[in-house]
């Protein structure tokens, strides 16, 4: 009788077999998580791997986390305005580890949440560091020590980016806070040197002076937020500088000595004129780095930009058949919505469709108190491309919900195509910017005319019923001339 146990030598060849899934995910950011959920509900067999974070960044060390301290600093910011709402008090201390405590409360609910969600859709979440060991196929080195191979029909790499650490000398030494370590201080630094003058700087530093730190910003550009609108630019600045934030522009760091969180000392050249900068912590908020290093990509054929970028095409498929890439790592735009919209993509393209990313809008939104969002062309960005517009712009002190609230501060612009009444772009600097720009940006999806939103009867006294007054004001012609027939064409 021919025996029916299996040999040993047949044994471990079983157990090296990998794991086949018709979906496998490395890096469990927002897009990734999203795309889990809704393969596996469409009965596809779907596992993702991810190192450190259920969700990945944005609910744990990023956006969500970021947005909870933000409004902890405006409800300071509400307790020193107090007299102004007719409250009296008589003062109030900030206790940092109830700040961090309630956005630690937050991002423990989202965990719960999101596991709930991969056990509702029958998902997988593997924690653990992945890599690629041969085409479309990851080992996941698990935290006992053990490890899972996944083979997937398909692979969606999604491993974002992490803050990069500039070569100055020092720097590294000095061990000096990225956004994750700020997010997580229990105690109010006593100064906060912050080098970096983007979204993540001027967050963090207007954040923490209202919780009471000294805060000083160096940036290497002549204006904070250099990409934005000078007028945007500017507004950004004296809100900062109002609030007691000093800003150093146009200034290089040559040298940093210390160690953050307990003294640090910054040699800043500005104007050929040299000044050593002395504080209790630094912030490095300079920019990112793709998540690509030990990944065993060559293994598989995925190929690098210059810059260490996935390489993608508009489909985000990457140069290995099967694997594509979302999100930071494959050089979309650094913000969570792009990352859905990058799973949206994949999503059609291997369900029969060809969703592109060329041609999507882009709209983003600064948490500063107040905001800034903006959608399409920049005025700078009209300029640069020669498309001739015209301007609305009010001061927000026109919008009457913001006089209602106290919150004046700021402006509206709009651009509309010179020779249409077609929307190019929309700003705004003001008390719920986010809110208010995404109805701009349905009717610009719509490819409604602005004399829609002009003419619409909108709820009173609301933030979007300011869009009336916006686009009812008198509009400025820019970057353009006139022919000799009469037809408007750009400068």
């Amino acid at each position: 009788m021919k025996s029916t146990e299996t040999s040993p030598s047949a044994h471990v060849l079983k157990k090296s077999q990998p794991e086949e899934f018709d979906l496998v995910i490395l890096g469990g950011g927002t897009g990734s998580t999203v795309a889990a959920w809704t393969f596996a509900g469409e009965g596809k067999r779907v596992a993702v791997v991810d190192r450190k974070y259920i969700g990945g960044s944005c609910p744990n060390i990023a956006c969500l986390p970021s947005k909870n301290i933000i409004h902890s600093s405006k409800v300071v910011d509400y307790f020193r305005r107090s007299k102004e709402f007719g409250i009296a008090h008589d003062g109030f201390t900030i206790e940092m580890s109830g700040v961090r405590e309630r956005k630690r409360k937050m991002v423990v609910g989202l965990n719960e949440m999101y596991m709930e969600n991969y056990r509702a859709t029958g998902a997988e979440f593997i924690l653990g560091s992945g890599r690629f060991v041969a085409p479309r196929t990851v080992e996941a080195a698990l935290p006992d020590g053990s490890t899972r191979q996944l083979l997937g029909t398909d692979v969606i790499v999604s491993t974002g980016t992490r803050a990069s650490l500039e070569p100055i000398p020092g720097l590294a030494e000095a061990q000096p806070l990225t956004h994750i370590e700020a997010l997580e201080l229990g105690q109010v630094p006593e100064h906060l040197l912050v080098i970096g003058g983007g979204y993540i700087g001027v967050e963090l530093s207007q954040a923490m002076r209202r919780f009471g730190s000294k805060v000083t910003v160096i940036d290497r550009n002549a204006r904070l937020m250099s990409k934005e609108d000078p007028d945007v630019c500017e507004a950004l600045r004296r809100l900062l500088a109002d609030e007691g934030v000093d800003i150093l522009l146009n200034a290089r760091i040559k040298q940093v000595s210390g160690k953050s969180g307990d003294s640090v000392s910054v040699v800043v050249e500005q104007n050929g004129i040299e000044k050593i900068l002395k504080g209790s912590h630094v912030l490095v908020a300079t920019g990112r780095n793709p998540n690509t290093e030990g990944l065993g990509l060559e293994v598989t054929g995925v190929e690098l930009t210059d810059r260490g970028y996935i390489k993608v095409n508009q489909r985000l498929q990457t140069t290995a058949p099967g694997v594509w890439a979302i999100g930071e790592v494959a050089g979309s735009p650094q913000f969570t919505h792009i990352s859905i919209d990058d799973f949206r993509v994949v999503h059609s393209n291997l369900t029969g469709g060809n969703r592109v990313t060329t041609g999507r809008q882009v709209p983003y939104c600064l948490f500063t108190d107040p905001e800034l969002a903006r959608i399409g062309l920049s005025e700078t960005e009209a300029k640069a491309q020669g498309i001739a517009y015209r301007l609305f712009k009010v001061p927000m002190e026109t919008n009457l919900r913001a006089r209602t609230l106290s919150e004046t501060r700021g402006f509206v612009k709009a651009l509309v195509e010179a020779d249409s009444d077609r929307i190019l772009g929309f700003t705004v600097f003001g008390v719920g910017a986010g809110e208010i720009l995404a109805a701009v940006q349905i009717a610009m999806i719509a490819g409604l005319p602005y004399t829609a939103l002009r003419d619409a009867v909108l709820t009173h006294p609301t933030l979007v019923e300011g869009l009336i007054a916006l686009f009812s004001s008198a509009a400025s012609a820019h970057n353009v001339v006139e022919t000799r027939g009469g037809q408007i064409s750009a400068a």
